[in-house]
């Protein structure tokens, strides 16, 4: 064997070993932290009515977005509900592996541990931030870049010192793991990805990433604009302490020596049972434990058992969140989900089908300013017809007005089984950036807007609030066929 190819497998043994012994920012909990409406628009009309998710069944949301740019497509796996997917066949071995009786633990929240905030935390640059120049201690597992890191980037405390970074004119995320910046614009670290947002391209096999398992970090953290806009609508981060020599689809890495197949590998998705009830909890421990029934979460790093990644926010109630350790790994099952897989070396995921048993409403939070309550409307989406199958999807086009306004019309998908498929309504998410106008009048995110039979195609306006930033507005289009998620806006170019 050349010495080239003996030294590479020599650095990722190393690597494997140093991630399973080295300090974990996870760990600080054990050693003693505190971590923690609806608007009905018609043409001529403004009847205001209150409505909240109908329930657990309730059709996907749009996709999430930071700085204008979508986290991935809506059909990418990070994307894509597994309620309805079956039980994995080792989901009893895996869970007592990591721990039956081990609660979960958000390994974020807010204010201070050791001088960091609690989390990791992310910024978003504009594409015409310099390249840094780093050094990378695994080089031939690492992106050539560039990597467009702003000298303030928030670097994470503890072990890891992740920066993740969203270029979002070019929609480009960028994450480092065990970085460290040695001057303006130079930076030394251990490894490093790009990843462009608007493709469902993994990593290639058998390459790390900014995190042991080769995936990207930022869209599997739980981030408090989530919470204030009512739903995480993806799935989330964890670690274990103890994970298998293996990794299954999505992820393109392992960590690990341990070839025990009762020990989960790196990707397996775990989720919350249909059984558990949830509707004591406070309503941000609510939608995370929603968002892990719906989603689930994803096996990503070496770390504490059961610890779930999310961003620092100073909305965060550490208080609230420790009310997760409620729920064990007991309450939690894995799932096998290789029959979304339409590529091995691609994240995009086929449709699930059916979800489980509705869970209870998830109410607003406290946080949010509240609406004047009235009657609420007696559905969310339409049901969609037999007829509608393959669904037809809605048309998004947009044209530019004037400087910083958008034209955008949404037309409902007709195809030989659904020719005159109709707009129903549109159900916005929490703008970036961004004011929407319908009929002349601003629709706060949250909303549903109802355009009346026959009247065509939905038209309204994104309107950017800062110059020279980007902006994009989530929404989910209901239409005879049932709902498409999407979202409108772009980088700066586009205004």
């Amino acid at each position: 064997m050349r010495w080239a190819a003996c030294s590479n497998i020599w650095r990722r043994w190393q690597r494997a070993e140093s991630r399973r012994a080295k300090p974990r920012r996870t760990d600080r909990a054990r050693l003693g932290a505190r971590a923690a409406a609806s608007v009905l628009l018609a043409a001529g009309l403004a009847t205001v009515l209150v409505t909240t998710p109908a329930s657990d069944a309730a059709p996907a949301a749009a996709v999430p977005a930071i700085g204008g740019c979508q986290l991935f497509p809506a059909d990418n796996i990070w994307n894509t509900r597994i309620d309805s997917l079956p039980v994995h066949t080792k989901s009893d071995n895996w869970v007592s592996s990591i721990g039956a009786s081990t609660g979960l633990k958000a390994d974020f929240g807010s204010g201070l541990w050791n001088g960091y905030p609690i989390g990791i935390p992310y910024t978003t640059a504009p594409g015409s931030q310099a390249a840094a120049s780093i050094d990378f201690e695994y080089a031939d597992e690492s992106d050539a870049g560039p990597y467009r890191l702003p000298d303030d980037a928030p670097v994470e405390g503890g072990g890891d010192r992740h920066v993740l970074v969203v270029d979002r004119d070019r929609c480009l995320l960028t994450e480092v793991y065990a970085a460290t910046q040695t001057s303006p614009g130079v930076w030394t670290a251990g490894s490093g990805a790009v990843y462009d947002l608007n493709s469902h391209a993994l990593r290639p096999d058998g390459w790390t990433s900014a995190d042991a398992a080769g995936l990207p970090i930022l869209p599997g953290l739980a981030r408090y604009d989530e919470i204030a806009a009512g739903e995480i609508a993806h799935a989330l981060r964890f670690t274990a302490q103890v994970t298998q020599d293996a990794y299954i689809w999505p992820a393109r890495h392992e960590a690990s020596s341990n070839t025990s197949p009762n020990v989960p590998p790196m990707g397996a998705r775990a989720r919350l049972k249909s059984s558990v009830n949830i509707s004591s909890y406070p309503a941000e421990v609510r939608i995370v434990l929603t968002a892990l029934r719906r989603y689930g979460m994803i096996l990503a790093d070496n770390g504490s058992n059961w610890y779930i990644s999310g961003a620092p926010d100073a909305r965060w109630n550490n208080t609230n969140l420790q009310q997760l350790r409620n729920i064990v790994g007991s309450n939690l099952e894995f799932v096998d989900e290789s029959s979304l897989m339409v590529n091995a070396n691609s994240g995009q995921a086929r449709s699930a089908g059916p979800t489980q048993t509705p869970t209870p409403t998830i109410p607003p939070t406290a946080t949010v300013p509240p609406t004047p309550t009235r009657t609420p409307t007696p559905t969310l989406s339409p049901t969609p017809r037999p007829s509608c199958s393959p669904r037809p999807h809605a048309r998004v086009t947009t044209s530019r007005l004037t400087a910083g306004r958008l034209d955008v019309t949404i037309a409902a998908g007709v195809g030989s089984g659904a020719p005159n498929n109709t707009v129903q309504a549109l159900r916005f998410g929490t703008p970036t950036n961004a004011r929407i106008l319908v009929n002349g009048q601003t629709v706060a995110g949250g909303t549903r807007v109802v355009w009346p039979a026959g009247a065509g195609p939905a038209h309204f306006i994104v309107e950017r609030v800062q110059s020279g930033v980007g902006a994009t507005v989530p929404l989910v289009v209901e239409d005879d066929c049932g709902d498409w998620s999407t979202f409108v806006g772009g980088g700066a170019g586009a205004f």
